[in-house]
């Protein structure tokens, strides 16, 4: 019995400690994505609109500086698809590209997929009122010809162009709403909600580069808790885990028998 006892407690000694970690990792972890580092890091300098993640990021500074750019390495994908996207409508899309390449703080949301470019992407990240809104104001003049931007495009260029039989119209034709421009845009990857910036509800793609702690750390610690995703202590416990600390507790016992 003892010897049987030792060895279940060798093994729960190894393994509960990298369960644990793991399930940690959800309020600090990188989407197993493209252009997404392993594990998120320090850059020390990230390029312009991307700079607010440069303590803790899951992209590089070259990813950083790609994001930037009208139609990069990193997805060949064209803002100008219906003429030249005006400049104050683009940052929120170079914004919302820095957030989904360089936030470590989406792991509430992060969900499988099976794509040859991608094994993982976020659905329904809740987004502050103000970014939604103030994204759909910025961009409700500028021109498009789909309302979701994920899929349908015509690639035989190497870039995306208007599939056939579309149209270019104003985004407000297109969105008429925020909350269609959020969340169909990219195929239900955020959430419009009614919540302002720093109530803690709401992920920012805005904030200020050097703000510490990064506001989104509060905001994906809520919905971890929410979903069951961590506990109180800042640790989860799914329930295999508890019962192998119980389990363990009640070993202890046994290998003091002689």
């Amino acid at each position: 019995m003892r010897r049987t006892a030792a060895k279940m407690l060798g093994l729960l000694l190894v393994t509960l400690p990298l369960a644990l970690a793991a399930e940690r990792d959800v309020l600090n972890i990188c989407m197993d994505a493209k252009h997404h580092k392993v594990k998120p890091g320090p850059e020390g300098r990230l390029y312009k609109q991307c700079e607010p993640w440069r303590d803790n990021a899951c992209c590089t500074a070259n990813t950083s500086v790609h994001a930037h750019n009208d139609q990069s390495y990193l997805y060949n994908f064209n803002w100008n698809h219906c003429g030249i996207m005006s400049e104050k409508c683009k940052r929120h899309f170079i914004q919302d590209t820095c957030l989904y390449e360089c936030s470590p703080n989406l792991g509430p949301w992060i969900q499988k997929v099976d794509r040859s470019w991608r094994k993982e992407r976020v659905i329904d990240v809740p987004i502050c009122k103000a970014d939604c809104d103030e994204w759909w104001e910025d961009c409700r003049h500028d021109l498009t010809c789909k309302s979701n931007w994920a899929k349908g495009w015509n690639w035989s260029s190497g870039s995306n162009q208007c599939p056939s039989g579309s149209k270019c119209q104003p985004f407000g034709d297109v969105f008429p709403t925020a909350r269609d421009l959020c969340e169909k845009v990219w195929s239900n990857s955020y959430s419009f909600t009614e919540h302002p910036r720093g109530s803690g509800l709401c992920m920012s793609l805005w904030f200020k580069a050097g703000l510490n702690p990064n506001p989104n750390q509060r905001v994906a610690r809520h919905y971890a808790l929410q979903k069951g995703l961590i506990s109180y202590s800042g640790l989860a416990w799914p329930s295999p885990l508890l019962l192998g600390f119980n389990l363990l507790l009640g070993l202890t016992p046994f290998l003091s028998l002689s």
